[in-house]
Formats: C-alpha cells, sequence, structure tokens
C-alpha cells in the first residue's frame, strides 16, 4: 500500500464545562511532525479545524455518522466522514474506543484519499 500522507501522532481534546472544547493534534504530514490546535463546537469539531489549519485541503464535511461496533461502556465506535471538493466524494473511515480519536483517523482517512488524487474512484469515493 502506499504510504499515507497525513498520520495521526497524538491527540488532546478537551473539554470541561463552562469552557470552549478545544483540541491539540500532531500529525506527521509527509513523514514531517506539525501541530496545530483549535477550539470548536465540541471536541470533534475542534479536531477537524485543528486539522483543517494545517491541511488546508477546501474540502466540506458533508456527513459525519458514528456506529458502534462491539457492545459495552468499552465497545469501538467507527466513524465515517465524507468530504466533497469540486465535485468529487470522499468517504474516510477509523475506529477506536475514544470517538475523538475515530473521529481524527476518519478525517485523515478522507484527507489521505484526497491526498492521492485521480487515483480514486470518482463514483464511489474510495
Amino acid at each position: 500500500p502506499a504510504l499515507e500522507q497525513y498520520q495521526l501522532v497524538s491527540l488532546t481534546a478537551h473539554i470541561e464545562t463552562g469552557e470552549e472544547p478545544y483540541a491539540r493534534l500532531i500529525i506527521a504530514d509527509g513523514g514531517r511532525e506539525v501541530s496545530c490546535e483549535a477550539k470548536g463546537a465540541g471536541p470533534v469539531d475542534a479536531t477537524f479545524k485543528a486539522l483543517e489549519s494545517v491541511v488546508s485541503s477546501g474540502a466540506e464535511l458533508v456527513l459525519y455518522s458514528v456506529n458502534n461496533v462491539t457492545e459495552g461502556t468499552d465497545s469501538q465506535g467507527e466513524v465515517t466522514v465524507r468530504l466533497t471538493k469540486d465535485g468529487r466524494v470522499i468517504n474516510g473511515i477509523g475506529a477506536d474506543t475514544d470517538i475523538v480519536f475515530a473521529s481524527a483517523k476518519a478525517y485523515l482517512n478522507a484527507l489521505n484519499k484526497l491526498a492521492q488524487g485521480e487515483r480514486m474512484n470518482p463514483q464511489t469515493g474510495n
């Protein structure tokens, strides 16, 4: 498989009553570590804003979906994001016991597909 352009190195998300949620991430961009942070409506929103602050994909988030893969409080959550850019539709999927982590993985998965460009099927987004 092709080396991914973007990889998650670390993620800190913070929510507290009365405080604006924020996320701080370190991602590897082509092997070079870049840190970013942003505030948002919630930890997932802040995570996506932080990622966009360094990636600047120009893509629009058109779908955000969470499904549990297993049962119980320690269940794996699977997040699907759908991005559109220039008429292309890209789906990203990420799974983790933490929804914020799963969300970051899904968004990066979509960004990596976007970065791979024209090798993608424009009909399916995969």
